[in-house]
């Protein structure tokens, strides 16, 4: 994930309700289970993954190639009492610092768009999960996240996007297309994926809080 590129497209959130919340409501039932192995990819300052460790009992790996920002979601994790179930790691997805068949479930929000390699990450992904592990990759607030929040939301992400011209505007959306999430899944050889929800920059379609999500379980080896 390459920072200096999320610079321009950043949201402040800070007088809204935290997204981790309810994304991580939303990974947790994908999921269907509360123990195991789960490895958060391009974690940032934890968000996401401390969210899921203080809702389930298992073992919360944050992966990001920033040193600071897991130094800080560390001191995040003691302060929630958390800190023995949360492990934070300096790497990347395209080269996944982890065992093959070593998690039972991988999330990431916010970084897909970013990596320097998205097929590649995928395949790493698919090599470190377990057979019958499950996978939630992409971006969104949650399905729970207030409909007024979310409309304020995508208004600030869209003036944001916006302030860098149309060439930006038109990345934001072809990196949020279901057909370039669908595409990087076939090129990374993944069988067993669903792709739900829209990208985008629009506030109207009730999906948009949903985001857009690559859901994909391993299958089982026979």
């Amino acid at each position: 994930m390459d920072r200096r590129s999320r610079k321009g497209t950043q949201t402040r959130t800070r007088d809204l309700p935290d997204l981790y919340r309810t994304v991580g409501e939303d990974v947790i039932a994908y999921m269907g289970r509360s123990d195991g192995i789960w490895l958060d990819i391009g974690s940032g300052l934890g968000g996401l993954g401390l969210a899921v460790a203080s809702r389930t009992a298992g073992i919360v790996v944050l992966v990001d190639p920033d040193a600071a920002s897991l130094a800080r979601a560390q001191v995040e994790a003691a302060r929630r009492g958390l800190a023995h179930r949360v492990v934070p790691i300096v790497g990347r997805v395209e080269a996944l610092p982890m065992p093959d068949g070593s998690v039972d479930a991988i999330m990431s929000r916010g970084s897909f768009y970013f990596w320097q390699d998205r097929a590649q990450g995928l395949r790493e992904i698919h090599r470190v999960l377990r057979p019958g592990g499950k996978a939630m990759i992409g971006g969104g607030l949650g399905r729970r996240y207030p409909a007024w929040a979310r409309r304020e939301f995508i208004r600030r992400r869209r003036e944001a996007v916006e302030r860098n011209g149309p060439e930006a505007v038109q990345q934001f959306r072809e990196a949020r297309r279901p057909e370039t999430f669908r595409r990087l899944a076939v090129e990374a050889g993944l069988t067993a994926f669903e792709i739900i929800g829209e990208g985008g920059l629009g506030a109207d379609d009730p999906q948009a809080g949903v985001g857009i999500w690559l859901r994909y379980t391993k299958e089982p080896t026979t």
